[in-house]
């Protein structure tokens, strides 16, 4: 077995008279007396074979030994420290983790979380936005919401947003280049779309126009944009840089606002939508979350 050089306890002592200068000052800091505190540093010194103190008519003061095993173990104890705190934090207030999407979280659920939290102070929330493919269900005591079909995750889950959509766009775009009173006059305009992997899991320009049998020729708009996240397609709608599919439920509060204007008909696909995954493992902090989602959710104006 290794020999120990030092007792870790004695670094706590060491560091702490290192810091005030004063064996008196650090034995009232950590409970002792200044007598414990002056044999504990005497232990450390014969241990390691070096003086790392020396001593004043007022206090001690490191050595350059004791300085060089100060600037390492202050770090240490230090960090130690700062774990352990977070380690009671944590074990002290209940979290939960939510797993979606950018679009999501960023245009529904942060405007709504204040909410949740006047309700729940207590509980402690991470929000993780992911745009990965194998999104895959909840972990354990966590909740997910994602964009897809019942087949996609299962009985257990529960549909919070069908899918609804509509064109929107500024006013000032659908006055400059406007009036869209019927689809096929979008075919002709500068659209704004999200890319998705092929065939696109939810509504496209392309499917949204062939509902309407409007063939549009790839080359009939005037520069159309793509993006890669949805927040970005409704920054560019809001920039007026083009007309965007709009989700209900996502630019509700925008068309509430006036902020941006339907320029055509809604469409539906209530077999789709925004779709909550239940926690995997009891979890009451989830399941809190989890019925706050849904009641939220139906209050949403149809």
């Amino acid at each position: 077995m290794a020999e120990r050089l030092v007792d870790l306890g004695w670094l706590r002592i060491f560091v702490e008279v290192g810091r005030s200068g004063s064996l008196s000052a650090a034995a009232s800091a950590l409970g002792l007396t200044q007598p414990a505190v002056s044999y504990q540093i005497r232990r450390i010194e014969e241990q390691m074979g070096v003086s790392l103190f020396r001593r004043q008519h007022r206090g001690v003061e490191l050595s350059p030994e004791g300085r060089r095993l100060f600037e390492i173990v202050e770090k240490s104890v230090g960090g130690v420290d700062n774990l352990v705190r977070s380690f009671r934090a944590e074990a002290e207030r209940p979290s939960v983790r939510l797993r979606t999407d950018y679009a999501f979280s960023a245009l529904w659920l942060i405007p709504r979380m204040h909410a949740f939290r006047l309700l729940h102070p207590e509980v402690d929330i991470q929000i993780v936005a992911t745009q990965r493919l194998d999104r895959g269900g909840p972990e354990s005591g966590d909740i997910a919401v994602f964009f897809g079909t019942r087949s996609e995750f299962g009985p257990a889950a529960s549909l919070l947003l069908p899918e609804k959509v509509v064109p929107i766009c500024t006013r000032g775009f659908a006055e400059r280049h406007g009036p869209f009173a019927d689809p096929s006059q979008l075919a002709g305009t500068t659209l704004v779309h999200l890319d998705s992997e092929m065939p696109s899991p939810w509504f496209d320009w392309e499917s949204y126009l062939a509902a309407f049998g409007v063939a549009r020729d790839a080359y009939a708009g005037r520069g159309d944009l793509r993006f890669n996240t949805y927040s970005l397609v409704v920054q560019a709608a809001l920039s007026e840089q083009g007309v965007a599919i709009g989700w209900m439920g996502l630019v509700d509060s925008l068309l509430a606002a006036r902020t941006l204007v339907t320029a055509g008909p809604m469409l539906e696909a209530p077999e789709r939508g925004y779709w909550l995954l239940p926690p995997a493992a009891a979890n009451p902090e989830a399941e809190q979350l989890a019925q706050w989602l849904l009641s939220e959710a139906a209050a949403e104006p149809e």
